[in-house]
This record gives C-alpha cells, sequence and structure tokens, in this order.
C-alpha cells in the first residue's frame, strides 16, 4: 500500500523528553497560524538517507532501510496525528538510475502527489559525498521541469552522515560552508534561479545523523559536532519554511502533464499579429504617398495650380 491513513503519532513518544518538549512546541507555533497538516515531500539521489531520515523525524522505523536492498519503485506516505495536528511525510525512490536522471520514477512519483499539496521539500544529499556534478545539476533540473522552480520556495537542504571527519585537516565549519555553498551553486543553476532572487530567499541547510551511534548530549538527544540536538531543529527549519509566506505547491494534472507543446508562442500570437499590422499598414501608407507624389498630374490641374504653359 503507497500510503496509510493517519495513526495516532506513538513514535514521538520514543524521543527523549526535551526533543518532544521542543516538537510539541514547534506544533504549538504551527497551530497559532491555523496549520493543521504538514505534507513533506522527501526527494534526493539513492541511498542518501531519505528512508532513515524520515523515521528519525516520526520517532519510529515506517520506512525500510537496507543496505544491500535497492530502493522500492513506489512512494510511501506516512501520516501521524498529534493533538490535532497531522503530519504527512512522503518517502520516494532515488531520482538516478545507472549514472542519469530516473525519468520513471520522477513520472511515478508526480502521479502519487496527484491532489496532494507540498508543503516542505526536503532535498536529501550526503555530506560526505564531497563532489558536486553535473549529475547532481539534472536532478535538481529535473525536480524544477515537474513541479516549476516555486518548489525551491519550500526547499530545504538536508545533509546526512553529518557526524564525520572532515577530510585535509579542513575545520568542520568551513568543510560544512563549503559543501553547502557548492550544493546551493548547483540548485540556482539548475533550477535556473537568478542569483539576486537565490540570495533574497536562500534555501536554508541543516544537518541530520541518523546512525545510531550518534553522540548523544545529557538529555540523551543526538547531536551533530558541534553539541546542536538534530532532530528539534531540522523540524523548526521545516516549520521557519512553511511560514515563510510563499506559497505551497498543489499537484494537479496540469503539472503532471507538463506544458502542453501546442500551447508553445501562443502568447506572442497577438504581439505578432500588431507587429504585423503595424509594418504592414506603414509599407502600405508609405508607397501611396510615394506613387501620388510621383504620379504624372494632368493638365488641367496643372492649369489650375499656375504651372501649365497654357498651350493646349
Amino acid at each position: 500500500m503507497a500510503s496509510q491513513p493517519a495513526r495516532e503519532w506513538l513514535g514521538i513518544q520514543s524521543l527523549p523528553g526535551a526533543t518532544q518538549t521542543k516538537l510539541h512546541e514547534l506544533l504549538s507555533k504551527l497551530k497559532q497560524e491555523e496549520v493543521s497538516t504538514v505534507t513533506i515531500l522527501v526527494l534526493g539521489k539513492g541511498g542518501v538517507g531519505k528512508s532513515s531520515t524520515v523515521n528519525s523525524i516520526l520517532g519510529e522505523r515506517v520506512a525500510s532501510v537496507s543496505a544491500f536492498q535497492s530502493e522500492g519503485l513506489r512512494p510511501m506516505m506516512f501520516s501521524r496525528s498529534r493533538a490535532g495536528f497531522t503530519l504527512n511525510i512522503i518517502d520516494t525512490p532515488g531520482l538516478v538510475e545507472g549514472g542519469f536522471v530516473n525519468d520513471q520514477a520522477l513520472d511515478i512519483i508526480k502521479r502519487f502527489l496527484l491532489n496532494k499539496t507540498i508543503d516542505v521539500l526536503l532535498y536529501v544529499d550526503r555530506l560526505d559525498a564531497y563532489r558536486v556534478d553535473s549529475l547532481d545539476r539534472q536532478v535538481i533540473k529535473a525536480i524544477t521541469d515537474s513541479f516549476g522552480k516555486r518548489i525551491w520556495r519550500r526547499g530545504l537542504l538536508v545533509f546526512t552522515h553529518a557526524q564525520l571527519s572532515p577530510p585535509d585537516g579542513l575545520e568542520y565549519a568551513e568543510f560544512f560552508a563549503r559543501r553547502s555553498e557548492a550544493l546551493l551553486k548547483f540548485i540556482r543553476l539548475g533550477a535556473r534561479i537568478k542569483k539576486q532572487e537565490f540570495q533574497d530567499s536562500m534555501i536554508p541547510v541543516v544537518l541530520a545523523e541518523n546512525s545510531g551511534r550518534c553522540k548523544t548530549n545529557e538529555s540523551g538527544e543526538k547531536v551533530l559536532p558541534d553539541g546542536t540536538a538534530w532532530i528539534p531543529n531540522l523540524v523548526k527549519e521545516i516549520t521557519d519554511v512553511i511560514l515563510n509566506g510563499s506559497d505551497a505547491i498543489t499537484v494537479d494534472q496540469k503539472l503532471i502533464d507538463g506544458p502542453n507543446p501546442n500551447d508553445q508562442g501562443k502568447f506572442f500570437i497577438p504581439l505578432i499579429l500588431a507587429f504585423q499590422y503595424f509594418v504592414v499598414v506603414k509599407l502600405i501608407k508609405g508607397a501611396i504617398k510615394n506613387d501620388t507624389k510621383n504620379e504624372k498630374k494632368p493638365l488641367w490641374e496643372l492649369r489650375d495650380m499656375g504651372l501649365a504653359n497654357r498651350k493646349f
């Protein structure tokens, strides 16, 4: 079954008390803004930790995770309710197959999302994937072509495998900044977002560490190298995206089908007709004026004008 009816969010009770308190505060903040349902779409390449991140947020193992098992071909939506609030998280198959963008997977995802509203896009990648190449740009372009570049106004970049030792003796903060900057640049290029426009609505970047070996603080919360409890931090950033003033993305049939090739250029037809009208009319008027000027006038007209030699 691709989706499940909303069930009581019991998994939240398995999280440390401090994390539960912070999550309840954030849910209350959303309800105060009259937001009672949130749908999160999780996208990315395969093996980057999408399903593990879904499990971490919900506090239960809902999505299958195996290093030796290929990802399913269909999206899965997990719905949980808590105190009048409903959280939907949609886990999806990887968007790359054999070194190319998997158009079939994207098509399946779009059709699964029909008549659903996307409140937040989590674009997931690994922090320890040191290279950013043309494939990343192709994946981002494919997402943009599928959902429109407005989806990135609702986007959040999540780097998993955050508990690492940076290479080449780099400081952790510097490595994180470089990795973020490199991928954000490719998002801007792949999504065809103008530089100024991108700077005005910068996509937030957060870290995640789903491993059971993740360090914890005195409250038992999983923490990043800088001591930040990452699960409530991620949910806080999700809350900020929801309340950033941009419109959520509703997936309708028109969005799934994409632009109609028969509609291409229709916008320019009135402009072309207007151009042709004014140019042609101007040419005709000019020709008439020129013909009138060069026309040989009859003698009677010349006589009246006093130009004839009056010899008839």
